[in-house]
């Protein structure tokens, strides 16, 4: 349907010129037509504006001799809130004798356009729902071009209503003329929705039949302190009673998640208030419009919802849906409905029902499922710990240096997976996919993989995967029959940060890569990298010392094998255990002690993630076996509260390639201070600060050798607020330019980016792109 000027316009003297302007970017669905409608009207411009498969095209003609020039600078300083503008290209034309300016129907061409993630409601919107007497009064779907659903409700693009899971709603007469009106801000907004026109809520019970009440049922069912499943933007929400501990005990049960800390949803700020520290950062966080959970230093504790940790995770409502729900339980838990390990619900057929006494559902379909974002405010940046709703899938561009005329496809690692499809410049990244040891997750990375292929039109010229020769993606990548890509986990990692950063690099730079485990090229286990290295290549210029890993994967889940495995390295006789050990088993204590000192082979790891376990474990912080992935180090964090400078001792060994960090001294000066009782905030200080001296030494030491300057952070274990902000402190301190990811988890969600700028690095050395072949270190 096409929108036009019908004011009077003096015809065209003549064929005069004209200009064609393509716009690219995130710029369909959040209002960017109107928006150029209005601009162009306001100049006095006639011609048209139309979606197209990779942007919008303007045609401007007639006007002032500077109104174009005028409304190129508009265009870009009075962009809709949602819009945001990648690339312009502008060429003169030959004018087409408009009249008018109208708003054309979408046309085609090849598809590489950007859709705007999931928004939550704005303050219009919200008014309207709030209003008595407003058409939209309490409708929970109330929506218009600065807010709403996008990526989870779109199938393909152009964006248009057909192309979403409301091209099943037919559209009122109401709602039909706001969204032909481009003077009106609902003018295109494929959401668009009313009482009268759907989409709809019903609240079911735990069988899918039909019940009275609506919201107001369910918003009373959480008061009697029972379990509600809700049907949201990206998936199914499991709440209750925040403050009802019988209620999250239930919810706990349901989830088979006994100490894992479980999000919070508050109805406005001054809920938050009451219950956590609020700064301006996190306010700002708490109030964008993404609207993430935001970990906040807990000011009143509340049972059960973070136990052994000094913060709570909370968000704000993002939908007109929530907001009406939390209007008589203002605090409630919201984590996602899904079985242990499973991707989030999409569907009540799904199982919601067995989870929850009773379900409030609706008939919107969601195309795509997304979980909740994950942040917190760190001192220079947001820390992002899932990027998900609210994020995803805003395009990423890559260096000048990267740029290359290749399609690629990037599967990221096995834990905390996304993948990154590179096309034109640009990289997508996919939303947090979970862990694929998982087939339901593994499901999930497959169906994801298909819809933003199908979305941006991509075919893949080449896929990369990490070096791990078992993991699932490896697998997936090999049966695609592609050019293949293996790339070092912990390069992945170093990687990430600089393409997101836009860094032409020239020379080398440091990366440090800490985190739990990585494939390293000689078989290990490795975790606690510096990496010198550029786009193509890497050279492992130092490690911690390996120490054995008892157990295998057994001991990323119990804690004190890694803490007998390093008082062993460290010398220290079995007799003299810390205290901690006393809720382990004497005999398996004492099995393990003999195998780690007959000198038989275990597994060897380098991982800084396995020493903040055996840290954590000695200090008395940490069960003998966690619950959760990082339980143990966030528990050391949370109490690492003391002011002390000090540090413990270590060594770095220079005189062989790689160095080599040792903890030994470490060790056995932590089992002096637990021999003295010293506060395990002291302990936990002491142990912060001597990781971060670790980074500032070696990092020193690199320069003074290597001639560096600039140094990627990156990993799991900087999701450490403690651990960050203290490195990073420190080495701006000595002049060091330091880079993490800002954009994306420092986890590795971030593989799949760090695999797409080697691929493309790569592309210049076609040599080592083969059909199942393999790409390593070249260092």
């Amino acid at each position: 349907m096409e929108a036009k000027d019908r004011r009077p316009r003096p015809k065209p003297a003549g064929r005069t010129a004209a200009a064609r302007i393509l716009v690219s970017g995130v710029v369909q669905g959040v209002g960017f037509r109107p928006f150029v409608y209005r601009l162009a009207v306001r100049l006095g411009l006639r011609g048209w504006v139309q979606n197209m498969g990779c942007g919008v095209e303007i045609q401007l003609e007639g006007g002032r001799a500077s109104a174009v020039r005028e409304f190129l600078e508009k265009l870009r300083k009075e962009l809709p809130p949602l819009a945001q503008i990648e690339d312009v290209s502008v060429r003169r034309v030959r004018a087409a004798g408009s009249t008018d300016f109208r708003i054309k129907p979408s046309g085609g061409g090849e598809r590489f356009v950007f859709i705007s993630p999931d928004i939550s409601v704005c303050d219009a919107c919200l008014s309207e729902v709030l209003t008595p007497g407003d058409r939209r009064h309490l409708h929970p779907f109330a929506n218009c071009t600065d807010c709403g659903p996008r990526y989870t409700i779109v199938k393909s693009l152009p964006y248009d209503r057909r192309a979403t899971t409301m091209a099943g709603f037919r559209m009122c007469r109401d709602c039909r003329r706001e969204y032909r009106d481009p003077l009106d801000r609902r003018y295109h907004a494929q959401p668009i929705a009313c009482p009268a026109c759907g989409p709809t809520v019903t609240l079911r019970d735990s069988g899918g039949k039909a019940l009275a009440g609506g919201i107001a049922g369910a918003s009373a069912w959480l008061k009697k302190g029972r379990v509600l499943a809700v049907k949201g933007l990206g998936g199914f929400h499991l709440m209750c009673d925040a403050l009802n501990e019988a209620a999250v005990a239930r919810l706990r049960t349901i989830k088979a998640r006994e100490r894992k800390p479980l999000a919070l949803m508050a109805a406005d700020l001054a809920v938050v208030e009451r219950f956590a520290v609020l700064g301006p950062a996190e306010r700002e966080a708490l109030t964008s419009p993404q609207r993430p959970i935001v970990l906040l230093r807990k000011k009143k504790d509340i049972a059960a919802i973070a136990p052994g940790l000094d913060e709570f995770g909370i968000m704000l409502p993002s939908t007109p849906l929530h907001y009406l729900l939390l209007r008589d339980i203002p605090l409630v838990v919201a984590t996602s409905s899904n079985p242990k390990d499973a991707p989030i619900m999409k569907d009540k057929a799904e199982g919601a029902g067995r989870l929850a006494g009773r379900i409030l559902d609706h008939d919107r379909p969601i195309e795509t499922r997304s979980d909740d974002s994950v942040l917190k405010p760190a001192a220079d940046g947001p820390l992002f710990i899932r990027r998900a709703r609210g994020y995803v899938p805003y395009p990423q561009r890559v260096p000048d240096s990267l740029v290359r005329p290749v399609q690629v496809l990037a599967l990221g690692g096995e834990l905390k997976d996304t993948l990154s499809l590179y096309k034109n410049g640009r990289v997508v990244t996919s939303q947090f996919l979970g862990d694929l040891d998982d087939y339901r997750n593994y499901g999930y990375f497959k169906e994801t993989l298909a819809h933003l292929r199908k979305l941006f039109a991509v075919e893949p010229e080449v896929v990369v995967s990490d070096l791990h020769p078992d993991f699932r993606t490896t697998r997936f990548a090999r049966s695609l029959r592609l050019p293949h890509l293996r790339v070092q986990h912990h390069f992945a990692h170093v990687l990430a940060p600089l393409l997101e950063h836009g860094i032409d690099l020239e020379g080398k730079a440091l990366g440090i890569a800490f985190d739990g485990f990585g494939y390293g090229d000689d078989g290990q286990a490795w975790g606690g990298e510096f990496l010198l290295f550029d786009y193509r290549s890497y050279t492992r210029l130092a490690h911690f010392e390996y120490v054995a890993l008892p157990g295998g994967d057994l001991a990323a889940r119990e804690p004190w094998r890694m803490a007998l495995a390093h008082l062993e390295r460290a010398g220290a006789s079995p007799k003299r255990l810390p205290r901690a050990f006393a809720q382990v088993e004497t005999n398996r204590i004492a099995a393990t002690a003999r195998l780690l000192s007959s000198g038989k082979h275990f597994l060897g790891t380098s991982s800084c993630g396995r020493l903040f376990d055996a840290v954590a474990f000695l200090a008395g912080v940490a069960p003998a076996r966690v619950e959760y992935e990082a339980e143990a180090p966030q528990r050391l964090e949370a109490r690492a509260v003391s002011p002390t400078k000090d540090r413990y001792d270590f060594s770095l060994d220079t005189a062989s390639q790689p160095w080599t960090i040792s903890f030994a001294p470490l060790f056995r000066e932590i089992l002096r201070d637990l021999e003295r009782r010293t506060p395990v905030e002291v302990i936990a200080s002491k142990f912060h600060n001597t990781l971060a001296a670790v980074i500032e030494q070696t990092a020193d030491r690199a320069r003074r050798i290597h001639g560096i300057s600039m140094i990627s952070l990156a990993g799991g274990v900087f999701l450490n607020r403690r651990l960050l902000d203290r490195a990073r402190a420190g080495l701006e301190r000595k002049g060091f330019r330091v880079l993490r990811s800002v954009r994306y988890s420092p986890n590795d969600e971030s593989l799949s980016l760090g695999q797409t700028a080697f691929a493309l690095a790569s592309t210049e050395k076609p040599e080592i792109i083969k059909p199942g072949g393999r790409a390593r270190s070249l260092s």
